[in-house]
């Protein structure tokens, strides 16, 4: 059996092993974001065996490009718990979980201070306590943030540093394929490929999801390259229950660029908490008779409303105007960064932007400590639907998840380790993995024309026949084809529980069915793959997803 390397920075932690190594841990954590390097540090702390498998680089993640901050209260500010979980709810549209939203809420001070002693440094006010801005949906102002609009990225550099000094083992550039199971039918770890497509096995007691979500199932999208849902993917074909896929939000402004394909740029919600306001082409404003909170409303609806603009005045594109923030480019050095590149100067001119695929509200269903129901396997981060977001995330309170529930994973392994509750190590032999696959570029056009902002029954059932003809079944022998085979099933999910789903309700929007309605639809839909391998929406007395 090969060793894996001790630390970030050793190379025998990362790429160098030789095909057909095993290794073995109590936990193994898929994913260096936010969640996956929060539950690597703690479970160190709690003496747990852990290896961080990421198949880019340890600092590659979603939460790398957060741009506006961690919504967090201080109650020196006149600011609660009760309002941090009365806007988290009101983004919702009616499905977030309460508790699970006050049991977050109120572990983000604690989670905050823990993180600045890893070494994040946040942006300070005069007076020398953090500085505060305050984002769409929210009542206050409770978002602290770091370079401005570069507070991901200082979260990922402080978080991935702790991880060296902490010598916590990290094997980059290796992807999960697969689960291995246990005699019960619980997860004991994972089969994973390297760079090279070589066949790696971990075995492990644990594993813990945070692989973020599924921005790559769209054309445009603020997400990286890899954020192609492969953990999602994973946990289902594991047995877990997903649900809330239906729901993504889209961020209502990313810089526009014509014909721009994959990433592209966000403008924080921070500009327009600072100001900032949305106009058409004529300069006539977009949210006044919107909503109450005009351009501060939470994303769903400002997103919805710039469809909607959009589809009036025949555009592809509204516009920012933050000509009224003074030293923009100090506040926001990435987006002034961002607008340089197209040569466009904020403080002279409104900022060209659309919305675009931006957070998976669903995900893997687990309980608030990251638990799902099958044994042995746990999330968190993106990946996870814990009942925090509901229909529609609160601006900013991601980061806030992937470290309170982070943490709280962690602990719960750790507790279910000395609880007996986990399988030993066992010699399940991995299996084969064949799945269907789809032309990724056919994949995200029909999702960006059929499953984003405006949806109804005949595109939605379109889209999933055009998927259905054209996928074949492929061995999962590449990095490549893994996450192929992830878009494809989770565009499948989606478009089922979109077509099951006969409302609008938050990020899903159905124009065939225009209305929200409470009477029926106020739950979460819980998707499973059947004996087949495919999607099904279960029903309400079937479902029983987080452990």
């Amino acid at each position: 059996m090969t060793t894996v390397g001790d630390e970030v920075g050793d190379p025998g932690a990362k790429t160098s092993v030789s095909p057909g190594w095993e290794a073995t841990a109590d936990l193994v954590v898929v994913g260096t974001g936010v969640a996956g390097l929060t539950a690597a540090l703690r479970a160190r702390e709690l003496g747990l065996s852990v290896l961080v498998v990421t198949k880019a680089e340890v600092t590659d993640s979603n939460t790398r490009w957060a741009q506006g901050g961690v919504a967090v209260v201080d109650l020196a500010t006149g600011d609660s718990v009760a309002d941090h979980v009365a806007d988290t709810l009101a983004a919702g549209g009616g499905l977030c979980e309460e508790d699970v939203v006050r049991y977050i809420v109120a572990g983000g001070p604690a989670a905050v201070a823990r993180l600045r002693a890893r070494g994040t440094t946040f942006d300070r006010a005069d007076d020398g306590s953090l500085a505060r801005t305050r984002e769409g949906g929210h009542s206050a102002f409770r978002v602290i943030h770091a370079g401005g609009d570069a507070t991901g990225a200082e979260v990922e550099r402080a978080l991935a540093a702790d991880v060296g000094r902490q010598r916590v083992p990290v094997l980059e550039r290796h992807i999960a394929v697969d689960t291995l199971r246990t005699p019960s039918g619980g997860v004991g770890g994972l089969l994973l490929l390297d760079r090279d497509g070589a066949r790696c096995v971990v075995r492990a007691r644990a594993v813990l999801l945070a692989t973020g979500g599924f921005g790559q199932l769209y054309q445009a999208t603020s997400n990286p390259e890899i954020a192609t849902g492969d953990g999602l993917a994973l946990a289902l074909r594991a047995g877990a229950v997903a649900a809330d896929l239906e729901f993504v939000q889209f961020h209502p402004t990313v810089l526009y660029t014509p014909g721009a394909r994959g990433r592209c740029p966000l403008v924080t919600e921070a500009v327009r908490g600072e100001g900032a306001v949305l106009v058409d082409a004529t300069g006539a404003r977009v949210m006044p008779g919107v909503h109450p909170l005009g351009d501060l409303a939470p994303r769903d609806v400002v997103s919805a409303a710039i469809t909607r603009r959009m589809a009036a005045t025949g555009g592809d594109h509204v516009y920012l105007d933050a000509t009224g923030i003074d030293g923009f480019a100090r506040r926001f050095p990435t987006v002034h960064a961002a607008c340089a590149r197209v040569s466009v100067d904020p403080a002279q001119e409104p900022i060209p932007v659309t919305p675009a695929a931006h957070f998976a509200c669903g995900g893997v269903a687990t309980s608030p400590e990251g638990r799902t129901g099958v044994p042995g396997l746990y999330a968190a981060g993106e990946v996870a639907r814990t009942g925090l977001h509901g229909a529609n995330r609160l601006a900013s309170n991601s980061l806030l998840e992937g470290l309170v529930v982070g943490e709280r994973a962690a602990e719960a392994v750790a507790m279910d380790l000395a609880a007996g509750e986990l399988a030993p190590l066992g010699r399940a032999v991995p299996r084969a993995v064949v799945a269907p696959i789809a032309d990724r570029e056919l994949v995200q056009r029909l999702m960006s024309r059929h499953a984003a902002i405006g949806r109804d029954a005949d595109g939605l059932s379109g889209a999933a026949a055009r998927i259905a003809a054209v996928r074949q079944d492929r061995a999962l022998d590449s990095h490549r084809a893994v996450e192929d085979a992830a878009l494809t099933l989770l565009a499948d999910a989606l478009l089922v529980a979109a077509a099951e789903r006969t409302e609008s309700r938050g990020c899903h929007v159905r124009t065939d069915f225009a209305e929200r309605d409470d009477v029926r639809w106020q739950r979460s839909l819980p998707v499973r793959l059947d004996a087949t391998g495919t999607p099904a929406v279960l029903a309400p007395a079937l479902a029983s997803g987080a452990a």
